[in-house]
C-alpha cells in the first residue's frame, strides 16, 4: 500500500534540547499505525509538527505526495488531516448535537451576506447538517446524550464525541493522541469498535500515540516505536513487545 504521511528526517529542538531527532515514519493508506514509545520519546512533539500545530526546524512532512511542511492546522483541515487531544476539547456550552454541527467549514449560515440574502440556502444547508450529525451520533452511541450539554458528559463520552467530529469532514487521516487516557473500560471498547468501523468500512486512515498496548495489540499493525526524538524499531505487536530494544527503553536495562 502507498504511504499517505511521510515524515522525512525531521528535527526539532526548544532552546538547546533536541526533542526530534532526524525522524522518519510512513504511515500507509488505510491502515492503524500505532506511535509508542516512553514518556518524553517526542511522539506528541511529532503529532503536533504533523497536525500544523509546530513549525519544525528541518526536514519535511508530505500528505498524500504533497508537500505540507509548516502548513497551518486549519490549512490541513481542509486536506483531511485531523487530530484529536489527550484532553477532549469540546464546547462546553453547546449540547453534544450542535458540537458535530459546528464541524463543517464555509457553512452559509456563518456568512453575514447569505444569512441576510439567502435564508432558504441557509435553512436547507443546516438540515442537511443536522441530519449528519444524528447520523453519526447513532454511530458512536450518543444519541441518548444527544441534547446533553456536552461539558455534562463523561470523559469517554467526550472522546467519543471528539471521534464524531471527524466524521462530520472530509478526513483522510486521523491522528488520534491517547484516546485511552481518563476512559472506563465500556466506553473504550466502544472507541475501539468505532475507530475499528471506520477504518473498516469508510477508510479512514488512523496514527494512534496510546500507553494502553491491549488497545494498541488490538488495533494497530504496524507499531512505531520511538525513543529519544527517533524511530528505535517498527513491526507487528509481537515483533516489539520480544525486541529487547524496546523492553530497555521502558523498563531498563535490568529487564532487558
Amino acid at each position: 500500500m502507498p504511504s499517505i504521511i511521510d515524515v522525512r528526517h525531521v528535527h526539532k529542538a526548544f532552546g538547546g534540547l533536541k526533542v526530534i531527532n532526524d525522524c522518519s515514519i510512513q504511515v500507509e493508506k488505510g491502515s492503524i499505525t500505532g506511535l509508542i514509545g516512553p514518556n518524553g520519546a517526542g511522539k506528541s512533539t511529532l503529532f503536533n509538527i504533523m497536525a500544523g500545530a509546530l513549525p519544525l526546524d528541518s526536514g519535511q512532512v508530505l500528505l498524500d505526495g504533497e508537500d505540507i511542511t509548516n502548513r497551518p492546522a486549519n490549512e490541513l483541515f481542509h486536506k483531511g488531516l485531523l487530530r484529536t487531544f489527550q484532553i477532549a476539547h469540546e464546547f462546553s456550552h453547546m449540547t453534544a448535537l450542535e458540537n458535530l454541527m459546528m464541524v463543517p467549514p464555509r457553512q452559509a449560515g456563518e456568512n453575514l451576506f447569505d444569512a441576510w440574502l439567502k435564508p432558504g440556502l441557509v435553512r436547507r444547508e443546516e438540515a442537511a447538517v443536522r441530519r449528519r450529525a444524528l447520523e453519526v451520533v447513532d454511530f458512536i452511541g450518543l444519541h441518548h446524550v444527544r441534547n446533553e450539554l456536552a461539558g455534562n458528559l463523561s470523559g469517554g463520552q467526550k472522546k467519543l464525541l471528539e471521534l464524531g467530529r471527524t466524521m462530520m469532514t472530509d478526513a483522510r487521516v486521523v491522528l488520534l493522541d491517547e484516546i485511552a487516557a481518563g476512559v472506563n473500560r465500556t466506553l473504550l471498547g466502544d472507541l475501539v469498535s468505532n475507530i475499528e468501523r471506520l477504518n473498516r468500512e469508510m477508510g479512514y486512515t488512523f496514527l494512534v500515540i496510546e500507553h494502553d498496548m491491549e488497545m494498541i495489540a488490538r488495533l494497530c499493525d504496524p507499531v512505531i516505536v520511538l525513543a529519544q526524538g527517533s524511530v528505535m524499531v517498527e513491526g507487528s505487536i509481537e515483533e516489539i513487545q520480544n525486541n529487547p530494544q524496546v523492553i530497555e527503553a521502558y523498563f531498563g536495562s535490568n529487564a532487558a
